[in-house]
């Protein structure tokens, strides 16, 4: 338990218990609740009543499939719970190096606001988290949610992040950050609780908790935007490695003569496979400026050029994959970012490389697929990422 979540005597822990049940399990009888729990059913009614009167749990609108009887007949159709979609809200927040974009969500999941602002990041921390904050008061004023509804905000930004320290490893990533706290400035800014983390790997949660890899519990989500980023999820739980730098597949070596890489290093993947290099490619062929939109706009207008130069960046992140494959043994790769738009184009090559330069058993468990999220994934993985503790704030911040 982290150092700074209250203790909850037994009664609370009791609910806690039928929240958590609800939260993964939703639409539940109270029978269902019994198995999930392991209390018994006297129990769970009482409790079920007890967070009804609190406004947190409701009877669902219609009734569940009718039970059979000892002799084969039809008996009542159970109840079903739900949580209040209502009774409380997370806030997400995604900077990427363009923009940021905000999404407050229910504790069902679904984005109540979902909003966004094309802005500088890099070398402009401060007005980007002012901004930031705008974008945060204007979603509540909308909703009409007030602060006090909120769990948390959950945020990401394009950059390693030490999860000792909370500091930025932002050198030549995001330049005008160094030395900026960003979890404490969007605290002092709002008075909420913030969870930090880095891009690909809330990307990784929102696809789980919402899009291509819900059920999967061992995926590898890789993130080609601006930067290349990996999101790593084992046995169900988010990995972030020693000091939270887990997933910079974008700096692992790719064309030992390749340019030199903002990380400082010679050849990294994100010199060869991001949309901004494979764009740039594609500018120094045509001899004409080639945006990442305008790229892809070529890609799905079928020109050799553009498609070859994406299949290319393909191969090279397969190649890098493999490794991880080979390591991980994931279920599952998502390939999300602004390059996943490209479709089969890229999504062929990726899986190309993986089946010839993985060891066999894990090249036949794993699958390649494009998300589903697009460019929500990240601002929903972070909303997620104050769900998944949603429970225990509930029970914590509402008394029950």
């Amino acid at each position: 338990m982290n150092a700074e979540e209250p203790i909850l005597g037994p009664r609370q822990m009791s609910r806690l218990r039928v929240i958590e049940a609800l939260y993964r399990h939703p639409l539940s009888s109270r029978a269902d609740l019994a198995g999930h729990t392991q209390l018994s059913r006297a129990t769970v009614s009482t409790l079920v009543e007890e967070l009804v009167r609190a406004g947190l749990v409701e009877e669902a609108a219609g009734s569940g499939p009718a039970s059979a009887g000892v002799e084969g007949g039809v008996g009542r159709p159970p109840v079903l719970l739900s949580l209040v979609s209502g009774a409380a809200f997370a806030l997400g927040l995604d900077f990427g190096h363009q923009h940021i974009r905000v999404a407050l969500c229910d504790l069902s999941g679904a984005p109540v606001v979902d909003d966004y602002a094309l802005v500088e990041v890099d070398h402009a921390p401060g007005e980007s988290l002012d901004l930031a904050q705008r974008l945060v008061n204007t979603a509540l004023d909308s909703a009409g949610v007030a602060p006090d509804q909120l769990l948390g905000v959950g945020m990401g930004l394009a950059a390693p992040i030490n999860s000792i320290s909370g500091n930025l490893e932002a050198d030549g990533i995001l330049p005008g950050w160094h030395g900026i706290r960003p979890a404490a400035e969007m605290e002092g800014r709002l008075g909420i609780p913030v969870a930090l983390d880095n891009d690909a790997n809330l990307g990784a949660l929102g696809e789980k908790a919402f899009g291509a890899a819900r059920g999967v519990d061992d995926l590898v989500y890789i993130r080609l935007s601006a930067g290349i980023g990996a999101g790593l999820i084992i046995d169900g739980q988010p990995y972030h490695g020693r000091l939270g730098v887990a997933g910079e597949v974008g700096h692992v070596l790719s064309d030992p003569r390749g340019a030199i890489c903002r990380c400082g290093n010679r050849g990294c993947l994100e010199t060869v496979a991001s949309p901004v290099a494979v764009a740039a490619l594609l500018e120094r062929s045509l001899r004409q400026p080639v945006t990442v939109p305008r790229l892809l706009e070529l890609v799905a207008e079928g020109h050799r050029g553009a498609r070859r130069a994406v299949a290319e960046a393909g191969q090279a992140v397969g190649q890098a994959l493999s490794m991880v494959v080979n390591v991980l043994n994931p279920e599952l790769v998502v390939v999300g970012g602004d390059l996943a738009q490209a479709g089969d184009i890229l999504l062929s090559p990726i899986a190309a490389e993986i089946e010839r330069h993985s060891v066999a058993p894990a090249a036949a468990a794993v699958r390649v697929t494009a998300g589903m999220l697009g460019p929500r994934a990240e601002v929903l993985g972070a909303a997620a990422l104050i769900l998944a503790k949603s429970p225990r704030a509930l029970v914590a911040k509402l008394g029950v």
